[in-house]
């Protein structure tokens, strides 16, 4: 992390960042792409990771990057957050955090083992937790066919590892059935906290 943004969560005029969190092929890429028109609508941005991924694979609209080309950034401080998780590094542009200073509040994809060091930074971040059940989520992941069987697994395990602590501040978000019921229980949640207008 290059710089401490305490000092500027505590302005009202500050936007807020909100942290969309949960195991991989949960559907975080599909829900946010099905909200995107209605964030925007709503004066909330949505921020585009920085992944060491080829951007030919499937899944979001991230920006792929070479594991040198990552090291740059981050080294440069170009990166707001920054995680590993799956052989993966991932990262979170550094100018979210002039949309923040000018009052947007502004939605990324993290990660729910990466949640301590977001809230260091972004104290008032609000933390959404997606929510599938196991079955359904296996599922999506061997349908998705983005990796071997065996590393599918081993992303169950490390899902069934980092369940949901009883947080009162991390909302929860089901997402086991029809993307637009999860869609419009996210824009509920950010009407309930002051977020979008009602």
């Amino acid at each position: 992390m290059q710089h401490d943004a305490s000092a500027r969560r505590n302005q009202d005029s500050s936007g807020r960042l909100i942290y969309l969190m949960g195991p991989s092929g949960a559907g975080k890429d599909s829900l946010i792409e099905m909200s995107r028109a209605r964030l925007l609508a709503a004066g909330v941005g949505v921020a585009r990771r920085v992944i060491t991924r080829s951007a030919e694979a499937k899944g979001e609209d991230a920006i792929g990057v070479s594991v040198d080309e990552f090291a740059r950034l981050k080294a440069a401080g170009a990166l707001a957050l920054d995680w590993q998780a799956n052989g993966l590094a991932y990262g979170i542009p550094a100018s979210i955090d002039a949309s923040l200073e000018e009052g947007m509040h502004v939605l990324v994809n993290g990660s729910r083992a990466y949640l301590g060091h977001a809230r260091a930074r972004y104290p008032d971040l609000l933390a959404i937790q997606l929510e599938v059940d196991p079955a359904v989520l296996r599922q999506r992941l061997l349908a998705r066919a983005r990796e071997p069987v065996v590393q599918i697994e081993q992303r169950l395990v490390r899902g069934h590892q980092l369940q949901r602590v009883q947080d009162g501040s991390v909302r929860a978000l089901d997402n086991s059935g029809a993307l637009e019921d999860a869609a419009r229980g996210l824009m509920r949640i950010l009407r309930e906290e002051g977020l979008v207008a009602e």
